[in-house]
């Protein structure tokens, strides 16, 4: 009897977080077995970040000096150069449209095949995008053939017509061209800009939340990006103008100190509800870096940082009313980022929204770095998870990197696309 051992390949995938007040780097290699795939990851380091606000590179020189001092630290770390990246995009900037993409079947027998679905979704790219904006991503939501509506997986089926709605995801032009010089002048290449929360929500959650229902909220420092799935599909994307560090500046305010006093008082004294904390109980500021000895009243701050998180917490249920889903999300709400770590986040949001709420970490990583239990990094260990899943095909006119990997309605839709693309390369 012969025995045949599956064969295996193993690559490095880089995934590049860059935020308004820190920069992750997260490498992972990516063992892939048949069908089978496995990401370890092989480490993640975590630098300051300048250049950049709300999303924005503001200066060039400053965002690649943060950026050169964290490859140079991951470097250190595998053993091994970086050469290329998943590079992660955030802010208000960015902007979401539904369109709408029809066209005939073109075989004579109406049998639907993978060029239909290339020729409708590039139907749907074909409105003009707003000014000064260009796209991130289309995100095929749901195909209807013939008037059939709901259908996940068109080709095989017999039809006239095939429709697809998709969410088509923009950012603004001078920024990609800003952060895409930024990490050139580094020395490495960008394997594609992704849209950050997308890829944060395809490692933190399970296919079964976004059948249900669930939200994914990225808490940054100066923003906060929300992201809505039901039947597997993407329903709603915002982006929110508050973030941590609103609720540092805050606390600066109320204790008329400075916004580095603030900021370890937030994190070893905050909690999102002051129900939690005793009015009797105090703080001498010596203990996190003041030079003068002076006590300030816990739950005062808990007062300060709860008026925040209500404020933050209106703008995502308003998001909620928007979209018809208030109260109304199974799988709850997952926070994520350096601004869910404030204690007490997931009962304040329980209690507030009314709906099941949890911290998400990455999902079916393994590692040895702590890293993988640190919400900070969801977002960059996504972005490993997303390239890893990315089989692209270069010479496509659809980019298939722009489809979301977890997308339940393009799983099937975008290996058939593979398989057509890849007949054309020569």
């Amino acid at each position: 009897m012969a025995w045949f051992k599956e064969k295996q390949s193993t690559h490095i995938v880089t995934g590049i977080d860059i935020g308004s007040t820190s920069i992750r780097i997260a490498v992972g290699e990516v063992t892939q077995s048949g069908h089978q795939q496995t990401i370890q990851l092989l480490g993640a380091v975590e630098v300051p970040s300048v250049g950049v606000q709300r999303g924005i590179v503001t200066s060039i020189e400053e965002s690649v000096s943060a950026l050169s001092s964290g490859l140079e630290q991951i470097e250190r770390i595998i053993g091994t150069p970086v050469e290329r990246a998943w590079v992660g995009l955030t802010g208000a900037h960015i902007i979401a449209q539904s369109q709408r993409g029809v066209v005939a079947v073109a075989r004579q027998n109406g049998e639907i095949g993978a060029e239909d679905v290339v020729r409708a979704v590039e139907a749907a790219k074909a409105i003009a995008p707003p000014l000064n904006y260009e796209m991130i991503h289309i995100l095929p939501r749901r195909f209807t053939v013939d008037g059939q509506v709901g259908v996940t997986d068109p080709i095989g089926m017999t039809g006239i017509r095939l429709e697809v709605d998709t969410h088509i995801i923009h950012g603004l032009t001078t920024h990609l061209k800003n952060i895409t010089k930024a990490v050139y002048r580094t020395g490495i290449e960008i394997n594609d800009l992704v849209l950050s929360i997308l890829a944060t929500a395809s490692i933190v959650t399970t296919p079964k939340q976004k059948d249900l229902g669930v939200a994914v909220v990225n808490i940054g420092g100066t923003t906060t990006s929300l992201v809505v799935y039901e039947e597997g599909e993407v329903l709603h994307i915002a982006t929110i103008p508050i973030g941590s560090e609103h609720i540092t500046n805050d606390i600066a305010i109320g204790l008329r100190t400075n916004i580095e006093i603030a900021e370890q008082v937030k994190i070893h004294y905050g909690d999102a509800l002051a129900k939690h904390v005793s009015k009797r109980e105090k703080i001498d500021l010596t203990t996190v870096g003041s030079d003068v000895s002076e006590e300030v009243s816990r739950h005062f701050v808990a007062q300060i940082i709860e008026a925040r998180v209500s404020e933050l917490f209106e703008k995502i249920d308003a998001a909620l009313v928007s979209i018809h889903r208030k109260r109304m999300l199974p799988a709850g709400i997952v926070f994520t980022g350096g601004g869910a770590k404030l204690d007490g986040l997931v009962e304040a949001a329980k209690e507030m929204l009314e709906l099941p709420a949890s911290l998400g970490y990455p999902i079916d990583v393994v590692s040895v770095s702590d890293k993988v239990h640190d919400v900070s990094f969801s977002t960059a260990i996504g972005l490993v998870y997303w390239g890893a899943h990315m089989d692209v095909v270069p010479t496509t006119h659809v980019s298939l990197r722009q489809l979301a990997p977890s997308s339940s309605a393009l799983r099937a839709v975008a290996d058939h696309i593979k398989k057509f693309m890849k007949a054309l390369v020569p």
